[in-house]
């Protein structure tokens, strides 16, 4: 397996190399190959895997959970002591221009406030330009890039909250990363300063006012999403859409359940696979509005369609241009008594007692990933008003 490590000197010079090695590979030999890579005598290294000093030099490399393409830290003991990077009581935490981080308990809020309570007490200083790392102690890029790199956690929040600066982490070259986050430290500062400015306007300024009242509202956003990233972390996912497995006219489609939708409509090249296109009354012909228009070319008035054992009566309004192949609205779900069992996640049909399963995401039809993704339901949303011109 190819490991990469990360080597720190005690001057925070900075070299990075590639040594093959297989799992059952002693800590003391790997140790060996670091010396004769680095040139730092092997008294004097410190091996950090995530977070974690691996102190027994006896055990494989396999037992602390090392594998192809993993990275360590190679520390100098006299730069960093007895005590590997990673979170601690006494370690400064990280302010990376702004990058908003969300923590996992209720001591993670209250952390929170008392940053908030440490900035104001500084705003005089970071009103004078000085740079939120020096504030902090950590003004060195070279100790933010190996304390980052050592912290896969806060490497994922990065990547996530601040696409930028994690690119420039991972190309390896220090002095972009330094660019970039000076950068951004300098755009801080400035904020700041505005922020500091406009605090110490006349309050009787209309524009000062505003300014003020619209960035409490940001920080007021910020603080909501944060609480909301760690009490529900599950909201900021993609839910899946209800979907069916039926038959029409012998044909096999994929419903989408929509009790939102005024009526159970069809799409005309679907009609056409199913053979029932033969049987649209054009007279009902009109214009489905909603979130945008479709043409409604015409109605089914009856049809069987089959869900499981069950052959249902169904009628269709058939849509001119219309992505999904069919959508079973609220008209179908009354007629039969239809049950979301969100629970069990199945349909349940009242009339005949038969259940049937909601396919799971990776089943869904291909429309349907794109409605997930667009942030409103364009599909359904156009016909359930049902607004109709003869």
């Amino acid at each position: 397996m190819l490991i990469t490590v990360y080597c720190v000197r005690r001057d925070l010079s900075e070299v990075t190399f590639s040594l093959q090695v297989s799992p059952d590979f002693e800590l003391y030999n790997f140790r060996v190959l670091c010396e004769l890579e680095s040139g730092i005598p092997l008294e004097e290294t410190q091996i950090i895997f995530t977070e974690r000093l691996l102190a027994d030099d006896h055990c494989s490399l396999g037992s602390y959970g090392l594998k192809d393409g993993d990275v360590v830290v190679l520390l100098q003991k006299e730069n960093t002591g007895s005590r590997p990077p990673g979170r601690t009581s006494s370690q400064p935490q990280l302010d990376l221009s702004g990058v908003a981080v969300p923590g996992t308990s209720s001591s993670r809020q209250q952390q929170y406030h008392q940053q908030q309570r440490a900035q104001i007490a500084h705003q005089a200083r970071l009103a004078s330009g000085e740079k939120m790392a020096s504030s902090q102690g950590l003004d060195s890029p070279a100790l933010i890039r190996s304390m980052l790199l050592s912290n896969p956690h806060d490497l994922s929040l990065l990547k996530e909250r601040n696409p930028r600066l994690a690119e420039a982490l991972l190309s390896g070259n220090l002095e972009t990363f330094s660019q970039v986050l000076m950068e951004q430290q300098r755009e801080r500062a400035l904020k700041e300063q505005e922020r500091i400015r406009l605090y110490a306007a006349d309050p009787f300024d209309l524009e000062a006012q505003a300014r003020i009242e619209e960035e409490i509202r940001q920080q007021n956003i910020e603080e909501n999403m944060n609480i909301a990233m760690e009490e529900a972390p599950e909201s900021f996912g993609q839910v899946a859409m209800l979907y069916i497995n039926c038959k029409v006219n012998g044909y096999p489609l994929k419903a989408f359940v929509d009790s939102g939708a005024q009526m159970t409509i069809m799409s005309q090249a679907c009609a056409e696979k199913c053979n029932i296109i033969r049987l649209v009354d054009r007279r009902w012909a009109g214009i489905a509005k909603g979130v945008g228009t479709q043409r409604i070319i015409g109605r089914i008035h009856l049809a069987q369609i089959q869900i499981e054992g069950d052959f249902l009566q169904c009628s269709f309004c058939i849509l001119e241009e219309q992505p999904m192949d069919m959508l079973l609205g609220l008209d179908m779900l009354r007629r039969h008594q239809c049950s979301i069992d969100l629970k069990r996640n199945v349909l349940v049909i009242g009339t005949t007692g038969t259940q049937t399963f909601f396919l799971p995401e990776g089943d869904l039809p291909s429309c349907a990933k794109l409605v997930s993704n667009s942030g409103h339901d364009e599909s359904s949303n156009k016909e359930v008003a049902g607004c109709f011109k003869h």
